[in-house]
């Protein structure tokens, strides 16, 4: 070989290895920024991680919203009417949230198996599912259809219980 295609050779691969590490180092900072998607059946599972940023969905399950008097603190249900998730959060609900609605949760699930939610995101269709939930059901071997009715059927209890407290009030 000669020196001038040693030179070469050598040039290449210093500007692969050089990619290589930018690639690698790239992927190591974005590893932090990805938050992955869980069913409540897959948090009780134990598929998902603990103390790592995670995006949970479900519908708020009725009658398990609490809210704190002298705090921004809410706890409620996430469920996917297989299993439930408890879900704290500090901060101000979107205007979409009440029980029955479906929800996405920006959070951590902490080792006593709830999740400290950092973001919480509503849906203003009772019929609304999110699209990774029905995938999960699915590959539990539930039907997203029949989930989507008993949502609507609760959807239908809450507005009548809001509509009667709404007329007690009065």
């Amino acid at each position: 070989m000669t020196p001038k295609r040693k030179q070469k050779l050598f040039m290449f691969l210093g500007l692969v290895s050089l990619a290589a590490i930018a690639v690698g180092l790239t992927l190591y900072a974005l590893r932090a920024n990805i938050n992955l998607f869980f069913s409540p059946i897959q948090i009780a599972a134990g598929d998902a991680p603990y103390e790592r940023q995670i995006r949970a969905g479900g519908m708020v399950k009725e009658g398990s919203v609490s809210r704190n008097p002298d705090s921004l603190d809410v706890e409620f249900t996430v469920t996917d009417y297989v299993e439930d998730v408890r879900v704290h959060y500090s901060g101000i609900l979107p205007d979409l949230f009440r029980e029955g609605q479906g929800v996405v949760v920006v959070g951590q699930l902490q080792h006593d198996g709830y999740i400290k939610a950092d973001q919480v995101l509503a849906r203003h269709d009772e019929n609304y599912m999110p699209p990774e939930v029905a995938e999960a059901l699915e590959a539990a071997g539930y039907s997203p259809a029949d989930f989507q009715q008993k949502a609507a059927k609760v959807a239908e209890r809450v507005e009548e219980r809001e509509a009667q407290e709404g007329a007690s009030q009065y």
